[in-house]
């Protein structure tokens, strides 16, 4: 792993989830790196697979062990709460004549060898344009007021693919809670992809969800679908395919995907920077202190709060619609600050701009 030695806690994190999504794996961390990890894993979502990769050492026994435990636990009850309200949303979108594709949250999760290794809140789902309306009706409704829905009529991470193509990929999955109709591997590898760059891959947990992806993946599976057809993009999917190789040891079944699968040396540099701290309150958005237009009436903080909106490179790129070369992205970071600035002057309907 070529990368600076500054990212001490971000290394521990990848060593610690490295390989932790399959049947069989046991935590190469010594005592006192698995106790210095242990908070950065629980707090990022990642207990569950902590405690996968060190259930069968001597490390279980330990009180950072035993938390992880336990957290495992509340997660799988979790997930059997979170299945029967899925199962519930479904009955009543059907109900209204609207065929929903969920993604992410369960949809990945189900691949992990365990509920409770994935935790996942709200149930995002994916609806055809004219089917918008009825279904925000729906999910109005008294009697689904426990479930957390996101409708989403279109999705940043697949607007380079026609809505009804992805549609018509989608699958219905039998065992699963309503017969949840998911993405097709192919739309939902590249979705995890885009969705990882456009939150800058903060959260180890993402990366983990791909390497999944990327070992459970039939031998079938269309490469070219996967990829689509946007030169950046699948810049985009192979940078995240070439990360999830390096920092997590993930293995790709296709010899001509893995040549060309590679991350340049500041993404990992950035992602284990990122994982240092794999908090939400510690990224963007949610680090600003205030809505920059707040400051135009109240300019006391403006100074210090810019700091904090100078962008992430990753996160740059992606929002200008640039590529991930060798070279570092300042000038996208430039260009990132020059949107956002026009924004305050011509606000933007941000629904149609999800990366911001």
């Amino acid at each position: 792993m070529n990368v600076r030695s500054a990212n001490t806690a971000g290394h521990l994190v990848a060593k610690a989830l490295r390989g932790s999504w399959r049947f069989s794996t046991t935590s190469p961390l010594t005592p006192a790196d698995f106790e210095a990890t242990t908070p950065l894993l629980y707090d990022s979502g990642a207990a569950g697979l902590g405690w996968w990769t060190i259930r069968d050492t001597a490390l279980a026994d330990t009180p950072s062990g035993e938390l992880l435990h336990q957290a495992f636990r509340l997660l799988t009850l979790q997930a059997a709460i979170h299945q029967t309200k899925i199962e519930k949303v479904f009955r009543h979108l059907r109900a209204a004549g609207v065929e929903p594709i969920l993604i992410k949250g369960w949809s990945i999760a189900r691949r992990y060898p365990e509920p409770g290794l994935r935790p996942y809140g709200d149930i995002d789902l994916l609806v055809r344009h004219e089917d918008y309306s009825n279904a925000s009706r729906v999910v109005e409704n008294a009697e689904l007021r426990d479930c957390r829905v996101d409708l989403h009529p279109g999705i940043f991470e697949l607007v380079d693919r026609p809505i009804g193509d992805i549609f018509a990929r989608s699958k219905l999955v039998s065992d699963s809670p309503g017969q949840a109709r998911v993405l097709c591997d192919e739309d939902h590898l590249a979705l995890l992809a885009v969705h990882f760059l456009k939150h800058a891959g903060w959260r180890p947990l993402w990366l983990c969800d791909i390497a999944l992806m990327l070992e459970s993946i039939s031998d079938d599976f269309d490469w070219d679908v996967c990829l689509g057809s946007d030169k950046r993009r699948v810049n985009w999917v192979l940078s995240v395919i070439g990360l999830a190789r390096e920092l997590l040891g993930a293995s790709i079944n296709d010899e001509r995907v893995a040549a060309r699968a590679t991350a340049p040396e500041w993404v990992s540099e950035s992602v284990l920077g990122n994982w240092n701290q794999p908090f939400v309150d510690k990224h963007e958005p949610y680090n600003h202190r205030a809505p920059m237009r707040s400051y135009l009436t109240r300019p006391a903080g403006v100074f210090a709060d810019l700091r904090s909106r100078w962008p992430n490179p990753i996160l740059a790129t992606v929002t200008v619609n640039g590529t991930f070369g060798k070279r570092r992205r300042v000038r996208y970071q430039l260009r990132n600050c020059l949107q956002r600035a026009r924004r305050l002057v011509w606000p933007i309907d941000l629904a149609q701009d999800p990366t911001q």
